[in-house]
């Protein structure tokens, strides 16, 4: 192993040493390791806290002749789940190409490659701004707080360092979650006539909601959809229940907006039925002809020797806030991660990819102009 890989293989370990599950969310020493190594590479690092025990991190390294290429990337992760581990997840083990551990893929390995990347080329015309958030695992909190705090650094593109197998996608689906609440009347169970079956109310709505459609498509991004996730109600067998509710999640495609997508579901409801939205992510779309993402696309198609087709994610990711917070600037997802390993057991990502990655981002940087045109 090159003195470069043992690097990033050493770093990527080290990261995913630290337990920075979430929730419920406990990033701060593995933050705190992560800046120290920003600012080895000459960035300025500002933590900006959302508590008293969070904080995410905007680090910039700039030389004032045009605007910044940003990297995003999140160091929470997702619980380990139910099924035993093969692997200890937290100590980076590796086997061959493989390096096991919760984050490897989501996304511990992107971010070591690109801060390493930063280090290797110190000078970029327009400067380098890092964006490192908490909490992106439950719905993006960590960079949502940083816009509403105004902390975000100026950039002329982003790169969100997402597991893609370093293949470069234009961006990803929105995210919409809505919980549908239908009301009853509870009584005793051995008299239901005196109440109202909330359960008995809901199942028109539940076969609605099972079945709808947004009859919304995108020519890359596919068709919008649509799944009944969670179904409760009642609160023991012999009461009549007097609540169910039911949760819905909407994959949305450029072209169609949340507010028209719920518009629909409003009227499929009915005006009885209270709506709550959950969790609301616009889709990310960057246009395959953007002169920087046309270029990055072509550097990275150099180095790994395949030609990029246009694609998305299915997942979301921070751009969802970050990017019309920061002028819809145009955003490529690319990193090291393999796309069916995010939430696994024995998550793993492959040191080859990781070696690939950092080539990768080092050339992007070096291609990197700035200019503010």
């Amino acid at each position: 192993m090159t003195r470069t890989a043992g690097n990033l293989v050493d770093l990527t370990r080290k990261l995913v040493s630290f337990d920075t599950i979430n929730p419920p969310g406990q990033e701060t020493d593995c933050m705190e390791f992560a800046a120290a190594r920003l600012e080895e590479a000459g960035f300025c690092c500002t933590r900006h806290r959302h508590s008293d025990t969070r904080f995410s991190i905007v680090a910039t390294r700039g030389t004032g002749d045009g605007l910044p290429l940003c990297f995003s990337g999140h160091l929470d992760t997702v619980p380990l789940g139910n099924a035993p581990w093969r692997h200890d997840p937290f100590a980076g083990d590796i086997e061959g190409d493989h390096l096991f551990g919760r984050g490897s893929s989501d996304m511990k390995g992107g971010v070591a490659a690109f801060i390493l990347a930063c280090q290797a080329v110190p000078r970029v015309r327009g400067g380098v701004a890092v964006v490192l958030s908490v909490g992106e695992e439950t719905g993006c909190d960590g960079a949502r707080w940083l816009v509403e705090a105004g902390a975000l650094p100026p950039a002329g593109a982003m790169i969100v360092a997402e597991s893609t197998d370093n293949r470069p996608l234009l961006g990803h689906k929105g995210v919409c979650w809505l919980r549908f609440r239908v009301q009853g009347r509870t009584a005793h169970g051995a008299t239901p006539e005196l109440g109202e079956n909330a359960i008995l109310k809901a199942l028109p709505l539940m076969t609605r909601l099972a079945t709808f459609d947004p009859e919304a498509s995108h020519p890359i991004m596919g068709r919008a959809t649509a799944n009944l996730g969670t179904i409760h109600g009642g609160i023991n067998t012999n009461s009549v229940p007097d609540r169910c509710e039911m949760t819905l999640d909407l994959r949305s495609v450029a072209g169609i907006t949340h507010d028209e997508l719920r518009a629909g579901l409003e009227r499929l409801a009915g005006p009885e039925v209270r709506i709550e939205t959950l969790l609301d992510l616009p889709a990310v779309w960057s246009e395959p002809d953007d002169p920087w993402c046309a270029r990055a696309s072509a550097v990275v198609a150099e180095i790994t020797g395949v030609t990029a087709t246009p694609e998305v994610a299915n997942y979301f990711t921070d751009a969802a806030v970050l990017k019309p917070a920061m002028g819809n600037i145009p955003v490529l997802i690319l990193g090291p991660g393999s796309m069916d390993q995010p939430h696994s057991t024995d998550e793993f990502v492959l040191i080859s990819r990781l070696i690939e990655a950092q080539s990768i981002y080092e050339a992007l940087l070096a291609d990197w102009t700035g200019a503010a045109d």
